[in-house]
């Protein structure tokens, strides 16, 4: 098959990439390559996809509808694996119109070329934001999720609803994935496992929020990229409206301070802790129940956080350098 997927140059787009090209899929990636972070990193991502057979890049912003349908005129594709969007909760506060045009007005773009192509299914990236305030754990697919704390929360909800409305409406299989705080290599410079860790070899201070009272359910990037394809694999029929969602987490939450004890451990060094309050838009503690996942998808994380971080900070030493 040819598989669009978006996000292509994002974390979990270029190893989603990676693994359909490994299985000799033919993928075509999309991505805009905004300056949110180093577009270096973006770029050398792309890099190891362009080696391979079977892949194709096309620069394009997903909220440019007649610009993305000019871009993919002549191109056949049979299904899409969207994780395209303008992460990070903090920066939804300071910036909220890049949320509105990448994650709403995008999102709908890739509803539309999905529902006009007539493709087999979509598979979309949601995020474990959707809970908000819960305080019931784990969190579960059928927990309420209409008290976002944070405007990327708020918008990863409303893409589930719009995905759900053009399920029912066009026989259109999706199936959207709560991603956990993914981690590992080739991974997002603004998340606080890589903050940290470049903080430790520094010999700089850490700022830890909430004073430590903080938990959330680290999942290794092999982990949800299993996940993503089981998923895709595995589209959500009449049954379900032909909308699905699963959790894709690590059903272990871990307490703050030690991911920072992994971090020292793997790195070989400590450094001094800043006890800090909470910050606006944060939740104290994240679990995923993956019960639906495991059962309907198969889906079985395998990598402790011990050794999740031993092998980022391998990267981040050796070829991780550079960014």
């Amino acid at each position: 098959m040819t598989i669009l997927v978006t996000g292509a140059a994002g974390f979990i787009g270029s190893e989603t990439a990676s693994a359909l090209l490994a299985r000799d899929e033919t993928v075509i990636g999309v991505d805009n390559l905004n300056a949110y972070y180093t577009p270096a990193l973006k770029e050398a991502r792309l890099d190891r996809l362009r080696a391979r057979e079977n892949f194709t890049f096309i620069k394009a912003d997903i909220a440019d509808h007649d610009a993305l349908t000019e871009a993919l005129d002549g191109r056949e594709f049979s299904s899409i694996i969207h994780l395209a969007a303008q992460a990070g909760v903090r920066h939804s506060i300071t910036h909220p119109f890049d949320y509105g045009r990448s994650n709403l007005d995008g999102h709908l773009v890739m509803l539309e070329i999905a529902r006009r192509r007539e493709v087999r299914n979509m598979t979309y990236a949601s995020s474990s934001s959707v809970y908000g305030g819960n305080d019931k754990t784990p969190f579960s697919e059928d927990d309420p999720a209409d008290a976002p704390v944070s405007l990327y929360g708020a918008t990863k909800k409303a893409n589930e609803a719009m995905s759900a409305a053009y399920g029912r409406l066009y026989s259109l299989p999706l199936t959207g994935l709560r991603f956990f705080t993914v981690y590992g290599p080739w991974g997002r410079p603004d998340m606080a496992y890589w903050t940290f860790a470049d903080k430790i070899m520094r010999g700089e201070p850490l700022d830890i929020f909430n004073r430590g009272a903080m938990a959330r359910d680290f999942t290794y990037i092999d982990d949800i990229v299993a996940g993503v394809l089981a998923a895709h694999d595995n589209p959500p029929g009449e049954t379900h409206g032909f909308h699905r969602l699963y959790n894709l987490g690590n059903d272990r939450p871990e307490e703050l301070m030690s991911l920072v004890a992994a971090l020292e451990s793997a790195l070989g060094k400590t450094t001094d802790k800043a006890m800090k309050p909470m910050q606006p838009g944060d939740v104290e503690r994240t679990w995923a129940d993956i019960s639906r996942a495991r059962k309907e998808l198969g889906f079985s994380p395998t990598v402790t956080l011990a050794e999740g971080i031993e092998r980022f900070a391998r990267w981040r030493r050796g070829e991780g350098a550079s960014f």
